[in-house]
């Protein structure tokens, strides 16, 4: 008994070492897409002049927007000119309250208006810089002057 024991093992053996198990691969192709895009940190900012010199002396302000543009991203600011535009940086501030509109005409400037970006944690700071002349207001009427301009930020 104990050899048909020992017989049937080794035949069991020769029989598992004599199949082979089949081995077989796949592959997976992983992406991702890092797209060139510009954001401002904030979408608005305000450049005030505040109340203008009796005087009737040039007046300039100041301020600054935040944005930040994909790494390696080229990028190009421009500005709509502003709601009141009489051309190509034309720019004008309307009366708010006056029966008939008044204009009053200033500049626009901001610093930097291209470039390269350095990604989402190395913000850029952009400057604005408007400037009136003295003779754009000394002979308007008393009233509050606005004006809207959109900025335009393209990777």
């Amino acid at each position: 008994m104990k050899k048909l024991f020992v017989v049937a093992v080794a035949i069991a053996m020769i029989a598992m070492g004599g199949t082979a198990m089949a081995v077989d691969t796949a592959t997976v192709t992983v992406s991702a897409i890092v797209a060139q895009t510009c954001r401002f940190s904030s979408p608005t900012a305000a450049l005030a002049f505040g109340t203008l010199p009796s005087t009737a002396a040039p007046v300039s302000a100041s301020t600054t927007l935040a944005f930040w543009c994909t790494t390696g991203a080229s990028y190009t600011i421009t500005d709509d000119d502003g709601l009141y535009e009489t051309g190509v940086n034309a720019n004008q501030m309307r009366s708010t309250a006056l029966a008939t509109p008044q204009f009053m005409p200033y500049t626009l400037s901001y610093t930097p208006a291209s470039g390269t970006g350095t990604g989402p944690s190395s913000p850029i700071t952009m400057t604005l810089t408007g400037n009136i002349l003295a003779a754009s207001y000394a002979s308007l009427p008393a009233d509050v002057y606005q004006d809207t301009v959109t900025l335009t930020i393209n990777p």
